[in-house]
């Protein structure tokens, strides 16, 4: 089949390939890049070591709050006893006598305390009080002795009230609850806190014979500050 003589002869061309495009960096680009990695790895650096120095600092810190932060004192009731309890006319010589412990279980804090009083109270009324202790300076880690007695103007007992012990005897047992009053403060090497004022609450168990309860021994009393 010849061409027609109207149209022209077509040559398809072969596309030529392009050649992939090459960027020529020059060596400042280059040192600009070693630049600005350097300064990356600094900075991370930096955060680093930052954020490690706060963590360190933050446990010093709290190791330090720890050892520093103020305990309250611990008390404790060793011995308690009504004595003539057991006799219908006691009342006339009423008498009430106690040992108990003031702790200071700091080890480097000190307390001062101002004068220390005492009361005693049956069913939440108050029946006896009485000032036990002049001002004094507890030293860390140190137990003082705390004792006294209500007896005579320091402790109102009438007919009424001992019958309502001799009630509670018949049904083996009488409570009472001991309370010690303080104003103190804490002293920290040449620092002294703002004062506190201190209450130490001990319910006491007292059998037939006037004694303390063995459940009642050597117990610890609540302390709160007001």
């Amino acid at each position: 089949m010849y061409p027609s003589p109207d149209r022209l002869p077509i040559q398809s061309a072969t596309p030529e390939r392009r050649q992939p495009y090459k960027r020529h960096h020059t060596a400042r680009y280059y040192a600009h890049r070693v630049h600005e990695s350097l300064s990356t790895r600094v900075s991370k650096l930096i955060c680093a070591i930052f954020l490690s120095l706060l963590f360190f600092i933050g446990v010093i810190t709290f190791i330090l709050w720890l050892s520093l932060r103020p305990h309250r004192p611990r008390f404790h009731i060793h011995q308690f006893s009504v004595p003539g309890l057991g006799q219908e006319s006691g009342f006339e010589n009423a008498r009430i006598t106690f040992n108990a412990s003031a702790r200071n279980s700091n080890h480097n804090i000190g307390i001062y305390y101002d004068t220390m009083d005492g009361a005693v109270y049956y069913r939440d009324q108050k029946i006896g009080s009485t000032s036990l202790l002049q001002p004094f300076y507890q030293e860390p880690k140190n137990t003082k002795v705390v004792e006294g007695e209500f007896i005579g103007a320091t402790l109102t007992v009438n007919s009424r009230r001992w019958t309502e012990f001799m009630n509670d005897r018949s049904k083996g047992m009488v409570v009472f609850r001991l309370e010690f009053t303080s104003t103190i403060r804490f002293k920290i090497s040449s620092w002294e806190s703002k004062r506190h004022r201190m209450h130490a609450n001990c319910d006491v168990d007292v059998g037939p014979d006037g004694s303390i309860l063995a459940s009642s021994k050597e117990r610890r009393c609540p302390v709160y500050f007001s």
